[in-house]
């Protein structure tokens, strides 16, 4: 029986979904999960849309074109044209402005926030030979790296995960990334150190994933099955934490890490902002009890990560981390909010 609130395609059955996604394997393997999780939830089929973005293409390394934003922008057009129906977005690559015209529907739970190292030889950060060469494109990731290993040879680089697994047995002693990313794609098992969340605070929204539809979206079965996805916890801590962001008015690229838990009604949010050599860093830590609404939590949440951004901004962190150029390099218009996108579920 079709739903009389899906879009009709052919005599045989309701439109399918459109779900845009970059052509990498990993981009491929978490639009693929969600489509799954639609096309059940929907009843309806989703096919894949592939679209090609600058940060595709250009083999500069993020900072210099402007972030990790550079990888959403290609996709949103298309989403504003109507070419696409959805988006699947990581969201620690998302800057934080709005995009005009466009919302986050759905904040699927989120997989293992945390980096990983990839080594030679089974080798952690502490059992690295001295100078060793270690691959990342992430300034975070570099400033972590010298504050723990000052004498580490830190190499940036670029590339999709097999790339970079492949340079640890041609010319790197390790490279560093997202352990839900090699998860997506059945490769966790090349990490030879999990790096804990307390000294390696990952990227904003790291591990999470973002549904995006267009703001005026009318089709009521893609609405209902986007609310069946959402993850209430996952929204409240990847808020908190790029809240920091905005409130710093920093971009992508900008040399801080943040974590947000739910512990027993109790929201953690702490953030480290660093000098980007990783001689110096600040950090800063707040909770709140959560109650009331969905909506009640959400705004205690954003608040709580206005909190911890204000204790950075106090100790310094503005100066430290050279933050207005890190604004900057980001590619997005308009100011730093985590928006209402990202904070109000598809209604």
């Amino acid at each position: 029986m079709t739903d009389a609130s899906a879009p009709t395609g052919s005599p045989d059955g309701p439109a399918p979904i459109r779900l845009g996604t970059r052509a990498s394997r990993l981009a491929v393997a978490q639009s693929q999960d969600v489509a799954d999780r639609l096309a059940k939830a929907s009843g309806r089929p989703v096919e894949l849309v592939t679209v090609t973005s600058e940060g595709d293409t250009n083999r500069a390394s993020l900072a210099s074109l402007g972030g990790t934003g550079v990888f959403a922008s290609a996709l949103r057009e298309a989403l504003v044209a109507g070419e696409v129906d959805v988006l699947v977005h990581s969201l620690k690559d998302l800057p934080t402005a709005p995009y005009p015209g466009l919302t986050i529907a759905a904040v699927p739970k989120r997989a293992d926030a945390r980096d990983v190292l990839v080594a030679r030889n089974a080798a952690t950060v502490e059992t690295l030979p001295e100078g060793a060469k270690v691959g990342t494109g992430s300034p975070r990731r570099v400033a972590q790296l010298k504050a723990k290993r000052p004498d580490l040879d830190v190499v940036d680089i670029r590339g999709n995960i097999d790339t970079r697994l492949g340079r640890v047995d041609d010319d790197l002693d390790a490279v560093v990334l997202a352990a839900a990313g090699l998860t997506r794609i059945d490769r966790l098992d090349a990490a030879t150190e999990l790096l804990d969340l307390g000294f390696w605070p990952s990227a904003p929204g790291q591990g999470a994933l973002a549904i995006e539809i267009r703001a005026d979206e009318t089709d009521r079965n893609l609405l209902a099955a986007l609310r069946k996805i959402e993850h209430a916890p996952t929204r409240l801590t990847v808020s908190a934490e790029r809240e920091v962001l905005a409130e710093l008015e920093a971009g992508c690229s900008a040399p801080i890490g943040a974590t947000a838990i739910v512990d027993a009604e109790m929201l953690l949010v702490s953030a480290t902002v660093y000098r980007p050599d990783g001689s110096e860093y600040r950090t800063a830590s707040h909770a709140a009890v959560l109650d009331g609404s969905a909506q009640d939590r959400l705004t205690e949440a954003l608040e709580l990560g206005g909190r911890v951004a204000a204790e950075l901004l106090e100790n310094g962190a503005a100066d430290l981390a050279d933050l207005a150029t890190s604004v900057a390099e980001d590619t997005t218009d308009g100011p730093h909010t985590a928006g209402p996108g990202l904070a109000t579920p598809a209604e």
